[in-house]
């Protein structure tokens, strides 16, 4: 059975650098599943950022939907993938049902990235973004899209075997709240 492991946090608290420090220092061979769609300029220079941080030795995935067939597929080829991220890939879904938001596909597609990460001998890390954190959205769309991202993340978290918080580049492993969590949190301060 696959371990699984997520890293969540609110935007630009360093999530993604500390899972991919992470995949360094445990992954022998590692798969990185790409969500973003690039819609603009400013996407597309967060993907170059995320692209020149990758060691050239990952297998890249690019994946907006259907990712489980990723993991399925790098589970095969690499002991790590990095998976990022859920509430990337939750919008993805989103966007693509248009006016038609089926809470039951959206769960379907969450619960087969869960299968699929059980299957595979090796670990996936899913990184999140923690959105429920600030004001209520004034937007039908931007509530419903944080009461997903929110059961999503509980969903996640609960099947984990690890889970962090990271916050201003600090993470903390929330199921292990002992030493681990400090020797995880010198792990995010310096280079492995």
């Amino acid at each position: 059975m696959g371990k699984i492991v997520l890293v969540t946090g609110g935007a630009r608290s360093g999530k993604s650098e500390f899972a991919e420090k992470y995949a360094k220092k445990y992954g022998k061979t590692v798969s990185y599943i790409a969500t973003a769609e690039i819609f603009d300029d400013e996407m597309k220079n967060r993907v170059k950022l995320h692209q020149k941080r990758r060691p050239s030795e990952w297998k890249t995935y690019e994946y907006p939907k259907n990712a489980h067939i990723a993991i399925e597929e790098a589970g095969k080829h690499s002991d790590f993938i990095l998976f990022d991220c859920l509430t990337v890939y939750l919008s993805n879904l989103i966007l693509s049902m248009e006016d038609n938001i089926d809470d039951a596909k959206i769960d379907n597609a969450f619960d087969l990235l869960l299968a699929s990460a059980k299957k595979i001998p090796g670990a996936t890390v899913f990184v999140t973004n923690e959105v429920g954190a600030g004001i209520v959205p004034e937007n039908k769309l931007a509530r419903l899209y944080r009461d997903i991202a929110g059961r999503m993340n509980q969903k996640f978290a609960s099947e984990a075997d690890e889970v962090y918080l990271v916050v201003s580049g600090c993470a903390v492993n929330l199921k292990n709240s002992d030493k681990t969590s400090l020797e995880f949190h010198h792990l995010n301060l310096h280079d492995v």
